[in-house]
């Protein structure tokens, strides 16, 4: 599907999607990369057999990846997908316009990816074909060369390359774990964001229902006044029927006793809205508390999920400082083969001059 043999970087799949990349003093928060919806393109480059993602956005780069077998394309949405470029220190996000183009993009992703890891292959195998033809070389000056050194580790050009090599599948080992960790901890940033959300919007919820509450309590007691001030005038009328009754045969009794009972059952009525009232006021109390809860749950939650930023981020430091060692080593062993191949050369010259002196004796 890709090539693997061209004169210049060649674009392979191109798709139209909004850039972010991720805060890089929180980790937590996305900033956008591009105003509007940019081109972001697969390349290869045939001269370095290496592929790359590319946006740019005006006359400005806005993605420049080199795309490595550790990377992975993590869909987090229905239109929203991210990787980690450890490189670059930083996790690209993009978001595009349906959920078909995050799948074709990610699709393609993988492909590329395994393209990658199939020309890393091939260039590693180059290298050791050419470290075993320089071995079969080397044998008939290895003598020598351990005098000169007085080290056997150093016995013939392929011990250092071996281990410089070595030391390089190491860096490549430590640099995919660190990737993996960096992801793990944006990953974690992420669902820490999405807790905070939800904190959030528990404490919004929380200081209305408070609000409410508070009011709830003020009209309760409101009602309670209400209510002794209905049961006073209740008792005051109920007084006058019984009064009415005891002097039956006075003024227009029949007419007053109607009105009273129709008062009588006006306050009893209002008397059962305001208890229903009530009722429903302490259903949404407990309501209340269970919000509570909630709250504390996720104030939990999101602490938990804190301590583990932190041990990721611990975790990421020691991975840099066994990567910063093994740079170091590398460095060491370089310098040692250098100084190997240096004194090879002098024992090519001087075996040159022998034979130059071996053939103008035979001359003579």
């Amino acid at each position: 599907m890709y090539p693997h043999h061209r004169e210049r970087e060649q674009p392979i799949f191109s798709a139209r999607a909004h850039v972010f990349q991720i805060d890089p003093n929180t980790k937590r928060n996305w900033i956008p990369a591009s105003k509007h919806a940019v081109t972001v393109s697969f390349f290869y480059d045939g001269n370095r057999n290496v592929y790359r993602i590319i946006s740019v956005g005006g006359t400005k780069a806005i993605i420049n990846c080199t795309i490595t077998p550790s990377m992975t394309f993590t869909r987090t949405s229905q239109k929203f997908g991210q990787w980690a470029d450890s490189r670059a220190n930083t996790v690209y996000g993009l978001g595009f316009a349906t959920e078909q183009q995050l799948h074709q993009f990610s699709e393609r992703f993988k492909e590329v990816k395994e393209a990658a890891r199939l020309a890393r292959e091939k260039s590693q195998d180059k290298m050791e074909l050419a470290n075993t033809a320089l071995s079969i070389a080397a044998p008939q000056f290895s003598q020598d060369l351990s005098d000169e050194l007085q080290s056997p580790p150093v016995m013939c050009v392929n011990g250092p390359e071996d281990k410089m090599f070595r030391s390089q599948s190491a860096d490549i080992t430590l640099s995919s774990e660190k990737e993996r960790i960096k992801k793990m901890l944006s990953e974690g940033s992420i669902c820490e964001m999405n807790l905070e959300a939800e904190l959030f919007t528990l404490q919004d919820s929380n200081s209305k229902l408070v609000a409410a509450l508070h009011e709830a309590n003020n009209n309760v007691e409101q009602w309670k006044k209400q209510l002794v001030a209905y049961q006073e005038e209740t008792e005051r009328l109920r007084d006058q029927v019984a009064d009415l009754e005891a002097h039956g045969g006075h003024g227009p009794s029949d007419t007053l006793k109607d009105e009273l009972t129709r008062s009588l059952e006006e306050l009893e009525a209002l008397l059962k809205a305001k208890d229903e009232e009530i009722h429903i006021l302490q259903n949404k109390k407990e309501e209340y508390h269970e919000m509570e809860q909630e709250r504390e749950e996720a104030i939990h939650r999101l602490q938990e999920m804190e301590m583990r930023n932190l041990e990721l981020e611990r975790r990421v430091q020691n991975v840099e400082q066994n990567l910063s060692a093994s740079l170091e080593e590398r460095d060491r062993t370089e310098s040692e083969v250098q100084r190997a191949i240096e004194i090879l050369d002098v024992k090519i010259f001087d075996l040159n001059d022998l034979r130059q002196s071996l053939v103008k004796l035979i001359d003579k």
